[in-house]
Parts: C-alpha cells; sequence; structure tokens
C-alpha cells in the first residue's frame, strides 16, 4: 500500500521532470568541457536525444534507471502496488527506447546511453564519455 494518497501520490509524480534532469546537466556539462558544442532534446530525431552532436553524428541519451527499465539497477525495481499499470507503462518505456536507438543507429547515428546510477562515480563516467567522443565509427 502507498504511504500517500492518490492526490499526494499524483502531484509527486507531476513534478517529476524528463529534461534538463540533475544526471543530464552533469553529462551535459561533462561534454561541454571536453570542447564539444551540441544541441538539445532535436525533436526531429528518433526519441528526442537528450545531447546531439551533428557534426559528429553522435547522440547521447541520460536515462532514468526506474523509468527506463535499467536491467539489474536496484534503482530500476518495479511497485509492488498497481502492478499491471506500471509493467505495461515501464515495458512500453523500454520497447519504445529500443525502437529508437535501432532507428537512430540505422540512420548513421551513434548511439551512448548514460544511467542515472552511473553519474555517481565521475571517473568512469567521464571516461565513458571520452571513449565514446573519440571512437569514430558508426555504432
Amino acid at each position: 500500500m502507498d504511504v500517500f494518497d492518490k492526490e499526494k501520490r499524483s502531484w509527486i509524480m507531476s513534478r517529476i521532470g524528463g529534461k534538463n534532469t540533475e544526471p543530464e546537466r552533469l553529462v551535459r556539462s561533462i561534454v561541454h568541457r571536453m570542447g564539444f558544442r551540441f544541441r538539445l532534446h532535436r525533436r526531429d530525431l528518433p526519441g528526442n536525444p537528450d545531447i546531439v552532436m551533428p557534426k559528429y553524428h553522435k547522440v547521447i541519451f541520460v536515462h532514468g534507471c526506474f523509468w527506463h527499465g535499467h536491467d539489474g539497477c536496484p534503482r530500476s525495481d518495479r511497485p509492488t502496488t498497481h502492478a499491471a499499470f506500471w509493467e505495461k507503462k515501464l515495458e512500453g518505456n523500454v520497447a519504445r527506447d529500443r525502437r529508437n536507438l535501432r532507428n537512430l543507429r540505422r540512420g548513421g547515428w551513434s548511439v551512448l546511453v548514460v544511467w542515472q546510477c552511473q553519474t555517481r562515480n565521475l571517473e568512469k563516467l567521464v571516461s565513458k564519455i571520452q571513449k565514446f567522443l573519440a571512437s569514430n565509427e558508426k555504432r
């Protein structure tokens, strides 16, 4: 059972943003400090990638572990109340993400997904982003 009543839970959930989250701002800061310039949330690309570098044909998504179903991450545990609703909602998100990644790659874009939990280890995150941006191959 939820600790909040229906109205309070609805209000809490409505405050969760999809853009300019703390993990996303951190990744943008790292990319910018590396000297790259980019566009944000290009609506003409599948999935509206969080960071788009058209010059290099690379995009970066910064995914929340819960909302995008990060496999094996404790942050992605599904709620036990209203399980059918959450299963449908979160599985739909995962399927949409797969579709968007496939379409981007077919369009010649290299794609990196950074998970929310990966932003906690700054050293590893910087290394991962550097490796992605240094590679010239199409993924």
